[in-house]
């Protein structure tokens, strides 16, 4: 059964970056597509980002373009979203996504996602 699981999660000072990591587990991680997501405690789930299988398309949501950056490592199985200038309103629990598509674009809609990690914590003090 495919697993994702975030690392990278902690507390930082506004103006600060973090880099959250996501393992998954399986030997076809380029035919999958992948994003990320967060929830700040009584709020929904929200896009933050996304990139396609072969990491030629990108989308962010409005609120983190310019500041946070998707990429992703085939030869580690590894996604990582790179947050810089980090803000208050950042904090929240924010987890990976998987979809097994080999689209050229990405997926910003979290129903389009089949396979989730547990999440890791992201708190911005100001």
């Amino acid at each position: 059964q495919l697993q994702l699981v975030e690392s990278g999660g902690g507390l930082v000072q506004a103006g600060g970056s973090l880099r959250l990591s996501c393992q998954i587990t399986s030997h076809t991680f380029s035919t999958y597509a992948m994003g990320w997501f967060r929830q700040a405690p009584g709020t929904e789930r929200a896009f933050v980002a996304a990139i396609n299988w072969n990491g030629d398309s990108t989308i962010y949501a409005d609120s983190v373009k310019g500041r946070f950056t998707i990429s992703r490592d085939y030869a580690k199985n590894m996604l990582y979203l790179q947050m810089d200038s980090l803000k208050p309103e950042d904090t929240a629990v924010y987890t990976c996504a998987a979809r097994r598509a080999q689209e050229r674009y990405a997926y910003s809609t979290s129903s389009e996602y089949p396979y989730w990690g547990q999440g890791t914590q992201v708190t911005v003090s100001s």
